[in-house]
């Protein structure tokens, strides 16, 4: 099996500081006392948190907050809205861990025996099907376009890269009941359906891969992002087809199966309906410009 590439470590990015400034702002209407489930903070991975708020309101008054770790550090928050407006902010100040890169071939590879186990459970997860990543529906293009013989660098390069000529990024070109196979089929989307795309065809020539959710300075227009995951010798290595930020900048927010998982707003009972958004993320330094030669892993 190929490499990806194994990381340096303790290494901060030409031109960052590793300072990062997150915040968003969601106003809600809800119509029937709702449950929601919110996953817009940074990761507990992401970094020193050097200051962090996290505010919730239904008409004007303070609502309490239920704060819940998941895996890979996912911090989900559970609200209680009764009817009416439901405000929720967030801001927060982070330094960094040192973003984590290598050029693919110039390091010698790690011992399997060691990571590879400690991460047996999460390749099984992230090579099966999921709601919006059905991979076994893509075998057989995905085999015949990018084969099954070459490294795991090879085939996720050549994946991301039929992804950046074939599909066109157009926002609002899709809804969230569209699965990977609908990308495919119409050759537009967002940052979701790329990374969609890009974790089903991975695990469709049987490369673990799993959905990232991101704050990304440097994107235009503002907004949440997404990005896809492959593991090799026990590391986890970021892909992003759209080009439109840096990965080195990037703060994980959430990381899952799919945009199932890592939705940064769900209702699991009543009626609420998000009525505005508002993301802004920035980086500390000048931003770098992203190397599509180096693989990268995301704090």
């Amino acid at each position: 099996m190929g490499q990806i590439g194994i990381p340096r470590t303790g290494e901060a990015e030409p031109g960052t500081d590793g300072r990062r400034v997150l915040s968003c702002e969601l106003g809600f209407w809800v119509a029937e006392p709702a449950e929601v489930v919110l996953q817009i903070t940074a990761s507990a991975s992401a970094g020193t948190v050097m200051a962090e708020r996290f505010d919730a309101r239904s008409e004007g008054e303070p609502l309490a907050a239920t704060e819940l770790l998941g895996p890979n550090g996912t911090r989900s928050h559970v609200l209680a809205a009764p009817v009416g407006r439901l405000h929720v902010s967030y801001r927060a100040e982070i330094q960094a861990a040192a973003t984590l890169s290598s050029s693919p071939g110039t390091m010698p590879g790690t011992d399997p025996g060691g990571p590879e186990l400690a991460a047996a459970n999460s390749r099984l997860v992230y090579l099966r099907p999921s709601r919006y990543c059905p991979s076994d529906h893509l075998v057989g293009f995905a085999v015949a376009e990018f084969g099954v013989e070459s490294s795991v660098e090879a085939r996720v390069r050549a994946i991301t890269e039929w992804i950046r000529e074939r599909v066109g990024y157009v926002a609002g070109s899709s809804s969230v009941h569209d699965s990977a196979e609908h990308t495919l089929l119409t050759g537009m989307g967002t940052c979701r359906d790329f990374a969609h795309l890009g974790v089903a065809l991975c695990r469709a020539v049987g490369i673990p891969a799993r959905f990232t959710s991101v704050y990304a300075p440097g994107l235009f227009p503002m907004d949440f992002h997404a990005v896809f995951e492959v593991i090799e010798h026990g590391h986890w290595y970021a892909f992003d087809a759209t080009d439109l930020a840096p990965r080195q900048a990037m703060v994980r927010i959430a990381t899952g199966r799919d945009a199932a998982d890592t939705a940064f707003a769900s209702v699991i009972s009543g009626i609420a309906t998000l009525n505005s958004l508002e993301v802004t993320a920035t980086a500390g330094g000048i931003l770098p410009i992203d190397d599509r030669d180096q693989a990268f892993e995301l704090s």
